[in-house]
């Protein structure tokens, strides 16, 4: 029996919120403060859902998590349209949040797959 879009829509939704804890629990266990899980920028913002801000080291990172069947089809979903939301997003936290200002910062990208397979990207892009 096929699914309907609903059901398939929200088991996305599910996997993505399961791979958001275990990408949150991966980086702890390798020393880094989780601040945010999930931050929403304004509606109508243009700016994009970062699915976690993280520190260690006076370094404030901006965590896009991309969970697919294969790593390659994990990282071409990081479109260029997808880092520009997400900078603008990493603007308004830290609008918000001035007590970071002074911290420097970059965009990871963890890719995960459904055989379980992490892979962590520092420096995934950059602000343009």
């Amino acid at each position: 029996m096929k699914q309907n879009k609903q059901e398939i829509g929200k088991k996305a939704h599910f996997d993505g919120h399961e791979a958001e804890k275990k990408a949150a629990l991966y980086l702890e266990n390798k020393g880094y403060q989780i601040l945010n899980y999930n931050y929403k920028p304004p509606r109508g913002s243009g700016a994009g859902e970062i699915d976690l801000i993280v520190v260690k080291s006076k370094i404030l990172i901006f965590v896009e998590v991309k969970y697919r069947t294969s790593h390659s089809i994990a990282a071409e979903s990081v479109s260029l349209s997808v880092q520009e939301r997400r900078i603008t997003g990493a603007e308004y936290f830290l609008m918000e949040n001035p007590e970071y200002k002074d911290f420097d910062m970059r965009f990871d990208v963890i890719l995960m797959t459904s055989d379980g397979f992490i892979d962590q990207i520092e420096n995934a892009f950059e602000v343009r």
